[in-house]
């Protein structure tokens, strides 16, 4: 049955439509996504991973055989600020988000960074963000999200946060095993039933009630309003869906508007991750080059993700993500990675954000 969508309120922000747009990096969700997602009534969502990349490279102060140098210049303030500054320019006081992997080396001061060019909410996964209101403290009114995928990594998150903070989650999002990008289960565990998404939104939004009935935002593989009015009555208060926005001719990652339309259901693979999770990306790209046995030589440049231990996971799993990601933004369809949910090869045509969110808001 449909359901009469209500506005979502997320700490001191309200939300016309309860739908996020997931956190897209390197550059997939940037301002011109994020911004006419959050101009359209849903919650336009900034990643902050590999912000260096903006533009060519031009707010970064140094580079390195053409990638920026170090964590400082990989996540540019400078550059995050910018891609705040244009989405604003798009949505004006719309709320607007960012994405920022716990996993990620400069993890607080990048937080920090968010704060203060403009974000409105803090989503946080790849690991539990445990201290991340240690790094927003002087900035009360940035809502605070972490992602989960079950009630214990919620509990957890809960207990330190009320004994070290004296404050709970704003939202939660939890995401089950068909997302694009990195997931937050073991591989095996990704195709077990107790695992998936509506397993998982029934016993997650039960742990919120424990804290404090704060939203619970439901993710992964939701593709359309069929999708959405599910998780509504298993008692989430929203949805966040990532892939579904690859195929708008907004997406910041161009090159995925000539690739989505052509993939099929088995372009879409789980891959080994320098990050440390399984990740599900397309068969193409740096993937291919590693089945070929010619993929780019790894030398750690950005020094991205901490789990990584400078390019040495790289090494074991034969990418560098900071890099491949980097190229797939840039449109190199030969070294490039290009991350997508298990519903990609749905995408048949592309479309824009307001035509794609009026086709799930029926408005």
């Amino acid at each position: 049955m449909q359901q009469t969508f209500q506005s979502l309120k997320i700490g001191k922000y309200t939300i016309k439509y309860p739908i996020f747009q997931g956190g897209m990096g390197v550059g997939i969700s940037w301002d011109r996504l994020a911004g006419n997602v959050s101009k359209e009534g849903c919650l336009g969502i900034i990643s902050a991973v590999g912000t260096g990349y903006y533009k060519n490279m031009q707010f970064v102060e140094r580079i390195l055989s053409s990638k920026p140098l170090e964590a400082i210049n990989f996540y540019s303030r400078n550059a995050l600020n910018e891609i705040f500054k244009n989405a604003r320019k798009i949505c004006g006081n719309n709320p607007l988000g960012t994405n920022i992997l716990y996993a990620i080396n400069d993890y607080g001061r990048v937080v920090r960074d968010a704060c203060e060019v403009g974000a409105n909410m803090i989503i946080s996964g790849a690991g539990l963000p445990t201290n991340m209101p240690e790094f927003t403290k002087n900035f009360p009114e940035v809502a605070l999200i972490p992602i989960v995928s079950s009630a214990r990594a919620l509990r957890i998150i809960c207990k330190r946060w009320s004994e070290r903070y004296k404050r709970v989650p704003d939202a939660i999002v939890v995401e089950g095993p068909l997302s694009g990008g990195h997931q937050g289960f073991k591989y095996e565990d990704c195709f077990k039933e107790e695992y998936q998404l509506e397993n998982l939104v029934p016993k997650v939004a039960e742990e919120a009630r424990q804290w404090g009935n704060f939203p619970v935002i439901a993710a992964g593989g939701i593709w359309d309003r069929k999708d959405i009015d599910k998780m509504l009555s298993l008692g989430a208060s929203g949805v966040q869906m990532g892939t579904r926005f690859l195929g708008t001719y907004e997406c910041d990652a161009e090159a995925y508007r000539e690739i989505m339309p052509n993939i099929v259901k088995e372009d879409i693979e789980l891959v080994k991750s320098p990050v440390g999770f399984p990740a599900r990306a397309l068969k193409l790209g740096v993937l291919e080059r590693l089945k070929e046995g010619n993929a780019p030589k790894i030398k750690c440049i950005s020094n991205c993700v901490s789990p990584c231990h400078r390019g040495e996971e790289a090494k074991k799993v034969g990418y560098c993500i900071a890099d491949s990601l980097g190229k797939g933004h840039l449109g190199d369809k030969r070294e490039g990675l290009y991350f997508s949910g298990a519903n990609g090869y749905r995408i048949n045509e592309i479309v824009h954000v307001k035509d794609l969110i009026d086709e799930l808001t029926q408005r």
